[in-house]
């Protein structure tokens, strides 16, 4: 049993930086052990997208578009050094994305990497829509009888590490909890039986703290005059040291930029976190009221406290349907007397979409006059007693089950370049299909996760 296993992540959502895991594999390779390099890409949306390009092209499509864009700067020193790439790329379709790591290693001139896949999220592929929506619902029953476009179930970390005793090199998953891409590692290496619960449980936390990229390391936590980032360009994504009994010491590759403190590491932690005594996962339960963060050096945090109860008995999954079409428009305004005129272009293209017979109920945004917190709701806007001169962009928004009136309202933003107020400019515009979802629950018995080896 090693006494320590090494865990980095180069990517915390789908495109983020490119270039963020070279010095994190670089900085590995000069290491001994079992060292891990886990991507993170996959959001429910993500999925869903990935689900209609699997419809499209069952063959090709469904994996993460990124996938080559992450793997080429690193793929040669990883597979050079023994750092096993465990990633969520393969989307909703993990086949192909093996296929496309192979072709990708062939380009570059490598041998050929073992590649293997973990299947049995799709609950499409065992249940049909009529059961699926049978499930116990506890979020977003209002959408659920719309056509479904993805069904999903979060698939745990034993699966991940079930496929790691297979020895492969890169390990390509669809949907499971992002945590489990650091702890079906750990269980892997440490052999943590399932009722090791505060093993478990240290094990999750590690994976959450990994799983944002570089969050944890001052990304995002950066709030200049009150939490200042050193050289948050070259900011430096996290990596792990994890030991036996769960107690972990989060970092980042030397020479990088950004900071681990217990301040963004605590950011972290609570991040997404609906109940810090009972943070569910396939897994185990978490409760991390009794963490204790010690800064053990520069960008160096120990973490350690983590508890761990029983798991739950249902595992969730997401459940993703046709949302309709949102319409975008957007004009600018500028100078003297702009607050005014993007206030006119906004009420004429209200008063358009209503001479249109448009029933749908439009937002409209002055951008740079408080829409984050306005909620399109212009008659408060004017409350806030703006200047007129200065640059404000009107946004108008609208969302429809049907397409046409979500061009409508497009095309009227457009008219403003002439049948509107004076010097609109910088037009821009989208139309785009939209996705709704809804979670259920499902009985562990009623899912099935499987690996397998694929050959280039």
């Amino acid at each position: 049993m090693p006494d320590i296993v090494r865990i980095a992540c180069g990517a915390g959502f789908a495109g983020d930086r490119f270039d963020a895991a070279v010095p994190l594999v670089a900085e590995l390779s000069r290491q001994t052990g079992p060292r891990y390099l886990m991507f993170e890409v996959l959001a429910e949306r993500t999925l869903a997208v990935a689900t209609l390009e699997k419809g499209r092209d069952p063959e090709g499509g469904g994996a993460s578009p990124w996938l080559e864009k992450y793997l080429e700067p690193v793929l040669a020193d990883a597979l050079a050094a023994g750092v096993r790439i465990v990633t969520n790329m393969g989307a909703a379709n993990p086949r192909a994305a093996a296929r496309r790591v192979h072709a990708l290693a062939a380009r570059l001139g490598l041998r050929p990497p073992k590649v293997a896949v973990l299947e049995g999220d799709d609950l499409r592929e065992t249940h049909d829509d009529a059961a699926i929506r049978a499930l116990e619902i506890f979020d977003g029953a209002e959408v659920l009888g719309q056509p479904i476009l993805a069904a999903n179930v979060y698939l745990g970390a034993r699966a991940v590490a079930a496929a790691l005793d297979g020895c492969c090199e890169i390990l390509l998953v669809g949907r499971t909890t992002d945590s489990a891409l650091a702890l079906g590692p750990l269980i892997h290496e440490f052999g943590w039986a399932e009722d090791a619960l505060d093993r478990l449980a240290a094990g999750t936390l590690v994976g959450h703290l990994l799983e944002c990229g570089g969050q944890v390391t001052g990304a995002y936590f950066a709030d200049p005059g009150f939490k200042d980032v050193p050289d948050l360009a070259r900011v430096g994504f996290p990596l792990a040291e994890v030991a036996e009994d769960g107690t972990a010491v989060i970092a980042k590759a030397a020479g990088t930029g950004g900071c681990v403190t217990p301040a963004t590491v605590t950011e972290q932690i609570l991040y997404e976190m609906h109940d810090p005594a009972a943070y569910l996962v396939p897994d185990v339960t978490l409760d991390v009221t009794e963490v204790r963060l010690t800064q053990e050096g520069p960008d160096r945090v120990r973490v350690e406290g983590a508890r761990g109860h029983a798991p739950p008995e249902t595992l969730k999954a997401t459940v993703c349907v046709e949302g309709g079409w949102l319409g975008e428009g957007e004009m600018t305004y500028a100078g003297p007397n702009a607050y005014a005129r993007a206030r006119l272009a906004a009420e004429v293209v209200k008063e358009r979409l209503r001479m249109l017979g448009v029933q749908h109920r439009a937002r409209f945004d002055l951008i740079g006059a408080g829409a984050s917190h306005d909620r399109g709701d212009l008659a408060r806007t004017h409350a806030r007693g703006l200047p007129v001169d200065g640059e404000y962009r009107m946004r108008a928004a609208l969302m429809a089950p049907e397409k046409a009136p979500a061009q409508t309202l497009v095309d009227e933003v457009m008219s403003l370049y002439c049948s509107g107020p004076a010097a609109g400019g910088g037009f821009r515009s989208a139309v785009t299909p939209q996705v709704a979802t809804a979670s259920v629950l499902i009985p562990r018995e009623a899912v099935s996760a499987g690996w397998a080896e694929v050959a280039p």
